[in-house]
């Protein structure tokens, strides 16, 4: 498992991603992508998330919902840092679902789980 140390820090209110990505028609959502991609690549210790598909789900609804797919994925990983692995392994099929029909939702409610993550340090 990977130290907390060596995590990437990227630490929003999920309210700010909410309006950046409004204020900015959808362009702080690509940069946000490739964030977390980075963050739970670091966290599952494996490229979970490729830099394309980070930056392709911003402008391409079925890469979207693979994208929001895989950070699903990586939950679980991150439940296992903050001590919440099965609460938040159960919400990869919410967080597919809302990557689909509401991505700013979905972005919104995997950055208060990143949060989480930085403030058990």
């Amino acid at each position: 498992m990977v130290e907390r140390s060596q995590i990437p820090v990227f630490q929003n209110s999920p309210i700010l991603v909410l309006v950046l990505g409004f204020c900015t028609l959808g362009l702080y959502l690509i940069y946000w992508n490739m964030k977390v991609a980075e963050v739970l690549n670091k966290i599952s210790g494996r490229e979970l998330i490729s830099t394309p598909v980070a930056l392709l789900a911003g402008c391409c609804l079925p890469v979207n919902a693979y994208f929001y797919y895989l950070a699903g994925q990586g939950l679980g990983d991150l439940g296992a840092m903050i001590g919440r692995a099965e609460e938040l392994k159960g919400k990869a099929t919410l967080l597919l679902i809302l990557g689909i029909f509401l991505p700013m939702v979905a972005a919104m409610i995997m950055q208060g789980h990143l949060n989480e993550l930085y403030e058990h340090k």
